[in-house]
């Protein structure tokens, strides 16, 4: 708020884990070789805890580090209005990476604004609501849903770390009742997650009557991750009708789509294998070959959205698959210092040139009667003999297939092989699983056989999905690559298997 305030333009970065440098300190290292900053705003503990990795990263050090929890009282009295206006830069949100190295989107006073109404709008929001958020601040979902937003309503907003949440779910549960949130949510797994770890006893002490927005985004809603959550915290008094699916980035601010407040969110029910054809067919929502798709709501205030092919860069029917395109006042202005791939991504036309600039997402979608459906990430499909198929839907299938398998902890990826590519697996396994062997005492602790479950994932792949799997990696719990906010990073994961870095469970 200080830079706000200011009219300095803000980076918010997460400072290196002590614990896991290795992933932590490289991204904040190119955040800075990036944005260039001469100061960087932090706390007394954590640039206690964090100035040891001074000696393996001068860049960090040449900076002018600044405690805001040391600066003296009194200082505030030299402040100068700045001449901020709509068009004025007000920060850079720095992309998760999962696909590619973060990028610094610039956004304006004049985007965080419009897409503060937006959200107000879409969720119904008042002064009187409630929120609570563990999403992390440097996170648009986090640091715009979470923290600016309810400044701008003039709501209260109970915050808390991401960490605690990841080690013990049940504080989100409990925060959500016992602040009476009206407004809460995450990505899919945080529903997931929570489902499966509550206890009886927990459940016992609840209550969600409050509970009127659960939104839901940032990765893809599967609907039986809903209807579990719905069930489990149903003596609670969870309404259904709360879940709040929504589809936004960081480019476009934040929010793009988003549900209804009052009805249950919209199911497309699909053939399995058409949706990969990019015409899915729809079936009955009971049809074993049925394939369900959550709608992501309809597109929100003066924004449009088409899906385009990505190719001939022609609009594609109502029903079929292309990539999402959204032009309107919350889209960036580009990124920072790099005019390329804000031209690319930014600039886009229409083939014939009628219509534009829109922003091209990289996102898989489709429009039906006007609610927007996400399918994958362009970068993410995997194309093998010739048909597409999407890496969500093979990791499902093996996080699904035994209890060792840790949820949301998987990668599926194609490499070359022989001048064609094939599939390839790479999966947590659960750290109280042993790898069994020869010398095992199998009466104490849990044992697997890592062969066994491998042959049981291969089949449970080509039933399902109809392909041949080239290779399985089992991996310690824990280590497989992920964005700062949680993502699984399928690009880096691929080029740690080529390069044979993995840490493999049954080594």
């Amino acid at each position: 708020f200080g830079c706000l305030y200011a009219g300095a333009i803000a980076v918010p970065a997460y400072p290196p884990n002590p614990m896991r440098l290795d992933r932590t300190l490289p991204r904040l290292q190119r955040i800075v070789s990036d944005a260039q900053p001469r100061v960087a705003l932090t706390t007394e503990p954590i640039l206690a805890m964090t100035s040891f990795v001074f000696t393996q990263a001068p860049d960090l050090a040449a900076l002018q580090w600044l405690p805001s929890d040391t600066i003296a009282a009194g200082a505030e009295n030299g402040w100068v209005e700045p001449d901020v206006g709509t068009d004025t830069l007000a920060f850079l949100q720095y992309t998760s990476g999962s696909t590619q190295a973060p990028r610094g989107v610039m956004l304006t006073h004049g985007n965080l604004m419009h897409n503060f109404t937006l959200a107000s709008q879409a969720f119904g929001l008042a002064r009187n609501e409630i929120g609570v958020i563990w999403l992390p601040p440097y996170h648009d979902m986090g640091l715009i849903g979470g923290i600016l937003q309810p400044v701008y309503i003039g709501a209260t907003c109970v915050l808390f770390s991401p960490l605690s949440f990841l080690q013990r779910p049940f504080r989100w549960l409990d925060a959500v009742s016992r602040y009476k949130a009206t407004v809460s949510g995450g990505p899919n797994f945080a529903y997931d997650l929570s489902a499966r770890k509550v206890t009886p006893d927990q459940l016992s002490g609840l209550d969600f009557s409050h509970w009127r927005v659960a939104f839901n985004g940032a990765e893809p809603v599967r609907k039986d991750t809903m209807d579990r959550f719905a069930e489990a915290f149903a003596p609670c008094g969870f309404q259904p009708q709360a879940f709040y699916p929504c589809y936004g980035l960081a480019e476009a601010t934040l929010i793009v789509s988003g549900g209804s407040q009052s009805d249950l969110p919209v199911v497309f029910a699909v053939e399995k294998g058409t949706l990969e054809q990019n015409r899915p067919v729809e079936v009955a929502e009971d049809d074993p070959d049925a394939q369900l798709l959550v709608g992501c709501g309809k597109t929100l205030g003066e924004q449009t959205v088409l899906i385009v092919d990505p190719d001939s860069l022609i609009p594609r029917p109502d029903g079929e698959v292309g990539e999402i395109w959204v032009k309107g006042p919350s889209i960036a202005q580009g990124y920072w210092n790099n005019d390329e791939e804000t031209a690319r991504t930014f600039g886009a036309y229409l083939a014939d040139g009628s219509d534009g600039p829109f922003l091209r997402t990289g996102d898989l979608g489709l429009l039906r009667d006007g609610e927007l459906f996400v399918t994958g990430r362009i970068k993410d499909l995997i194309i093998i003999d010739g048909l597409n198929h999407y890496p969500q839907d093979i990791e499902y299938t093996v996080e699904n297939l035994h209890p060792a398998m840790r949820p949301g902890c998987s990668a599926a990826f194609s490499v070359p092989v022989d001048g064609n590519e094939r599939l390839v697996v790479a999966a947590e396994v659960r750290k109280q699983y042993k790898p069994l062997t020869a010398d095992a005492d199998t009466s104490k602790g849990m044992w697997l056989d890592a062969e066994d479950l491998k042959k049981k994932i291969r089949r449970a792949i080509t039933e399902n999905h109809d392909l041949r799997t080239y290779d399985i990696v089992l991996l310690k719990a824990g280590t497989i690559p992920k964005t700062s906010s949680g993502k699984i990073q399928r690009h880096t994961t691929r080029a740690a298997y080529l390069a044979e870095t993995l840490e493999i469970w049954d080594a």
